[in-house]
C-alpha cells in the first residue's frame, strides 16, 4: 500500500457520521429516562435508585455547563435549566427516601426530550 492510498483512506468519509451535541444529549437523557421508567414499571427500587442517581449526575453536569459564562444559550433558558437541575436534585433525594414518586423526574426529562427533538 502506498502513501497516496493511505492518505485517501485517512481522509475518506467515515461510515458513521459523528453525533451532534444535541443528538448526544438527547440519547443520554432518553437512555436514563427509559431506565427510570423501566425500573418503576418493574417495581425494582434498587434499579430506580441507580437510574435516578445517574439522572441527578447528568443534571448536575448540565447545570455546570449552562452556568458557564461561555455558554451561548439565552440567560432565561439557562436560568430555567439550572432551576430544573435544582428541582431534580431535591426531588431525587425525596424519591430515594420514598417520600415521593420518581414520575416528575421522568416528566421533566420527557419535556426536555421534546424540546431537543
Amino acid at each position: 500500500m502506498n502513501a497516496s492510498t493511505l492518505a485517501q483512506r485517512g481522509y475518506a468519509p467515515t461510515a458513521a457520521p459523528l453525533k451532534s451535541a444535541r443528538k448526544a444529549e438527547y440519547d443520554v437523557i432518553a437512555r436514563i429516562t427509559s431506565r427510570m421508567t423501566a425500573a418503576m414499571k418493574a417495581k425494582d427500587f434498587k434499579k430506580l435508585i441507580e437510574a435516578m442517581h445517574e439522572n441527578r449526575t447528568l443534571w448536575r453536569k448540565l447545570a455546570i455547563d449552562v452556568a458557564s459564562p461561555e455558554n451561548l444559550l439565552p440567560d432565561d433558558l439557562r436560568a430555567r435549566l439550572i432551576y430544573l437541575a435544582e428541582f431534580t436534585d431535591h426531588h431525587t433525594r425525596k424519591a430515594i427516601r420514598r417520600e415521593v414518586t420518581a414520575v416528575p423526574l421522568v416528566e421533566v426529562n420527557t419535556a426536555i426530550l421534546r424540546g431537543l427533538k
